[in-house]
């Protein structure tokens, strides 16, 4: 008989196990903390959705949507897409449960995984996990700041330092169209591959952001966006800048940087850690003036981010940082025998009922892997329970950061505990 093959991981994905998953919550709550602290409330969205609210709300020009999106009929024969961003379908909810119509603006704040066809490397995952934010429905320099001070608030409270903000402007509607044909102009004199020429009629700007460096070269000289805002737009930057400074944020202005996404105008950032190497963006957004109308809702505007989880961690191992407790529990349990296993299961479940860790060992370990097993989990204290001890009414409390041990009344081991725990 055969033995049956073993199944591996998807390709670009990866998992996040026992010890080391406890700094992926800790990135991710972390992040999300930061948002929470400043009135963002929380959106559970779809991991799919119909894959035209991307390609009219993500563009038909970017390569997220005409290269990179996991698209695909459903038994019913309709097209969807496992969500590249979040963006689009916080949008779509606003929109569908009238959120627009109440107070505004609408904050919310969002985690989980998306998705992108791409070619997998370290930071760039075929399943990427973000924490992002939107607030929608004000147009308000000082919102815009405090969006961008909440991601920099989130990388600075997980200890991460070796960051920058980039930040520019893509103009508005009283200045995008003449800048366009400007662009345009430039564009069309130069020997583009016929792809990129299309792309050039689509969407100049995405031109731009093209990474190879035979089309950089090409667009060294094209001219750039904050060098033709409007007085309006100009203002509206100007305004945002004047917020950063006074909350202490620092920037550099990159008045090359174009991002992604089609929807973004105005106020566009990013922050990029150079200990990445060529992945080095680990966040960013921007303001999306005519989102919701484009996707059949008011004319309201809106502005968010998105930051990077796998790439948050990425970034604090290159400054040879990390955050989280791998410690799986604070107090584990090693039971000499059945009597002392069914005590130490009742003791634990007092224990977590006042909010402390407990594991046990369980399959009738002797007591050297008992104690094994204590120390990889982590736990600061052992309770080690025997026949004898439960007939003289006591049980082991063992330092196991000293190796010290002392015998406490069974009555009292969770005061005793939990008075431990809090000393430390």
């Amino acid at each position: 008989m055969s033995t049956p093959s073993t199944f591996s991981g998807p390709k670009g994905i990866p998992d996040y196990a026992p010890p080391s998953s406890a700094e992926f919550v800790a990135v991710r709550d972390g992040l999300t903390r930061a948002a929470r602290l400043a009135g963002y409330g929380h959106i559970e969205l779809p991991i799919f959705e119909d894959t035209g609210l991307f390609a009219r709300g993500v563009g038909e020009s970017t390569d997220v949507v005409s290269k990179e999106m996991y698209t695909f009929a459903d038994r019913g024969g309709r097209s969807v897409t496992l969500r590249p961003e979040g963006t689009a379908g916080v949008m779509r909810a606003v929109i569908e449960h009238g959120l627009d119509r109440g107070v505004l603006p609408v904050k919310v704040t969002y985690a989980g995984p998306f998705f992108r066809y791409e070619r997998p490397q370290a930071g760039r995952y075929r399943q990427l996990q973000q924490v992002g934010v939107e607030a929608i429905g004000i147009d308000d320099p000082a919102l815009d700041a405090e969006v961008i001070a909440v991601a920099d608030a989130g990388f600075r409270g997980l200890g991460l330092t070796g960051f920058r903000l980039e930040i520019t402007s893509l103009g508005d509607d009283t200045c995008r169209p003449q800048y366009r044909e400007l662009l345009q102009e430039f564009l069309f004199e130069l020997d583009l591959d016929p792809e990129t020429r299309k792309r050039a009629e689509l969407n100049p700007l995405r031109v731009l952001d093209d990474k190879r460096p035979e089309v950089r070269a090409l667009t060294a000289d094209a001219p750039l966006m904050i060098d033709h805002l409007s007085e309006t737009a100009k203002a509206h930057f100007d305004e945002v800048l004047g917020h950063l400074d006074a909350m202490n944020v620092p920037y550099v202005i990159n008045p090359r940087m174009v991002r992604g996404l089609d929807y973004y105008t105005k106020t566009t950032f990013e922050f990029v850690h150079d200990g990445l190497g060529a992945q080095s963006g680990i966040g960013g957004g921007g303001r999306y003036d005519g989102l919701m109308a484009q996707l059949g809702g008011q004319p309201l505007s809106g502005i968010g981010f998105g930051l990077g989880v796998d790439r948050t961690i990425l970034a604090l191992a290159a400054e040879g940082k990390s955050a989280g407790n791998p410690a799986r529990c604070d107090v584990f349990g090693v039971p000499l025998g059945d009597a002392a296993k069914s005590k130490l299961v009742a003791i634990a479940a007092q224990l977590r009922a006042e909010g402390i860790s407990v594991d046990l060992a369980y399959g009738g370990r002797g007591v050297k892997g008992a104690m094994k097993a204590a120390d990889r989990s982590g736990a600061t204290i052992a309770l080690v329970l025997g026949e004898r001890d439960i007939a003289d009414g006591t049980i082991g409390v063992k330092d196991l950061s000293t190796g010290v041990q002392h015998q406490v009344s069974l009555d009292q081991i969770v005061t005793n505990v939990g008075d431990l725990l809090a000393d430390r």
